[in-house]
């Protein structure tokens, strides 16, 4: 759902960029509060890993595809604020480098696919797992019916901003029911990916779950046939946990690295569902080229390597280093800024 230049006016892309910057110092604030030790690594790792999966567009209708948004995936994993820091970074390094979503239609594109999926995913999710019963499996249902959720919704919030913007003059009607149509579709694919995700690492590491907190419960032990809490962890199980976040990590880019730098040539070749209505609908007649046309990464390969395989691949494990460098120095400087502000040495007291 990357909005092209040219399909929204240049007043409505002006007011969406103001409310995107908005919500990126917002969510830099509100991410301090939840990137640790544990999830500032993690957050880098999402973001590489939501480019990666991007990058493998799945059949959804004859002739139409779609790929994951990852708004609710980044909620879920790594909490509702950092998750639009995650996408917001996807997005520009996918604008800069690889011209994938126009560069004036960034608002746009923050708004659509970073704010709306996130506010709306996870708003979801934490009412479903307030009623739904206190298990891992739950988060996993919870994180499925959000994702789906979220992919209809931002194609409602693009309807609008076209209502609103649009440069040509089509049925807004007809844009919405084949918008909502098409991405209800591809909300099933970006579901099955979430919770597939979310899943596996509840299984190995449930505490790096942000959506997870508070849902555990303590192992309980029989003694004299009464149910009593397990002793909690010591010290001795720090070393382990650590080494099992890195393992984490470790796996979390390889895999990252392989989907995007293998795995996406097999991915479909159909335009994706905005694009598949824009041809349809009428909406792209003032599509503008992209101000990144010329980039040596632009359109997901690498200028002068003439085969299709090997420069899809490079461009893909590229975009996943870069990703994760860039959001893991977004976020390792979150973190850093919250340990300053809250260290004892900063700390005043008013008498």
């Amino acid at each position: 759902m990357h909005v092209p230049d040219g399909f929204i006016d240049a007043p409505t892309s002006a007011v969406t960029g103001v409310v995107a910057a908005g919500a990126i110092a917002v969510s830099l604030r509100g991410a301090r509060r939840e990137l640790d030790e544990r999830t500032a690594p993690l957050a880098g790792l999402v973001a590489a890993f939501i480019f990666a999966v991007q990058m493998l567009n799945f059949p959804v209708a004859a002739g139409t595809s779609g790929h994951l948004l990852g708004g609710a995936l980044a909620a879920i994993l790594v909490g509702p604020y950092t998750g639009v820091l995650c996408v917001s970074v996807v997005l520009l390094m996918q604008g800069i480098l690889f011209a994938d979503g126009g560069l004036t239609a960034l608002g746009v594109n923050i708004t659509d696919m970073a704010i709306v999926t996130t506010v709306v995913a996870y708003a979801l999710f934490r009412g479903l797992v307030k009623v739904l019963p206190r298990t891992r499996r739950s988060v996993t249902v919870a994180s499925f019916v959000a994702a789906l959720v979220s992919v209809p919704a931002a194609a409602l919030a693009f309807t609008l901003l076209y209502w609103i913007g649009g440069t040509t003059d089509v049925s807004i009607g007809k844009v919405a029911t084949a918008m909502v149509g098409v991405h209800l579709l591809i909300g099933i694919g970006e579901a099955a990916i979430t919770a597939l995700t979310v899943g596996a690492v509840i299984a190995v590491r449930p505490d790096l779950v942000y959506g997870a907190r508070g849902l555990t419960q303590r192992l309980k032990l029989r003694v004299n046939g009464e149910l009593v809490d397990a002793p909690q962890a010591g010290p001795a199980a720090a070393p382990a946990a650590a080494r099992s976040h890195r393992k984490v990590w470790i796996t979390g880019l390889v895999t990252s690295l392989v989907l995007a730098g293998f795995v996406s040539f097999y991915a479909s070749a159909d335009p994706d569902g905005l694009e598949k209505v824009a041809a349809d609908k009428g909406i792209d007649k003032k599509t503008e080229e992209h101000a990144a046309a010329d980039s040596p990464l632009a359109d997901y390969g690498v200028e002068d390597i003439t085969d299709a395989r090997l420069s899809g691949g490079l461009a893909g494990v590229i975009g996943v280093g870069v990703t994760v460098v860039a959001g893991s120095a977004v976020f390792w400087a979150v973190r850093r800024r919250h340990s300053d502000d809250t260290s004892p040495t900063n700390t005043n007291t008013t008498v």
